[in-house]
């Protein structure tokens, strides 16, 4: 069912350079091969857990005191440590954008944006650096927000929505 509906959705794009992610929304105990099966299926595997990228989501950014106190933090956890982890930061409007971008982050997340709003942003980041799309996105939504621009579109239900395929193998 996964592999299925990740095809079905990575179909919706096709001609673009976007790519469908995976989600860490997952079920208890079947995360790796719920993460096979959308890789199967045509899709990219996100983050596995909370170990091999930095996602900074809005709450982080709130409790930091911006994006750009967040973003510096992360960094240097990740001298600290001996890490050499992407950063990507989930960004609520354009003010933000210009923060992340001024922080050296390696990719955006525009969450819960129109494909109005989402053009725009493509507009404004230029390639400098990685977008990703997430938020509400439908089957029905998913290609106008790819004919945006967009890297790549995270979408939770293909693994925390999907309706398992009804087989059985009788013996005749």
């Amino acid at each position: 069912g996964v592999a299925t509906m990740t095809r079905r959705y990575q179909d919706q794009l096709k001609g673009l350079r976007t790519r469908v992610l995976d989600t860490r929304k997952t079920t208890p105990g079947m995360r790796m091969l719920e993460k096979e099966a959308v890789a199967t299926g045509g899709g990219t595997n996100h983050r596995i857990g909370l170990f091999d990228m930095i996602l900074i989501k809005d709450n982080h950014v709130d409790f930091a005191g911006g994006i750009p106190e967040a973003v510096k933090r992360a960094k240097e956890y990740c001298r600290a440590k001996g890490k050499d982890l992407k950063i990507e930061v989930e960004v609520r409007n354009e003010d933000e954008i210009r923060q992340a971008l001024e922080a050296g982050v390696d990719r955006i997340m525009l969450d819960n944006f129109t494909p109005e709003r989402t053009r725009e942003a493509v507009k404004l980041i230029g390639g400098r650096t990685e977008i990703e799309s997430s938020g509400g996105i439908t089957i029905d939504t998913l290609r106008a927000y790819g004919e945006c621009g967009v890297d790549y579109i995270s979408v939770g239900a293909l693994t925390h929505s999907v309706k398992g395929l009804d087989m059985s193998f009788k013996a005749v």
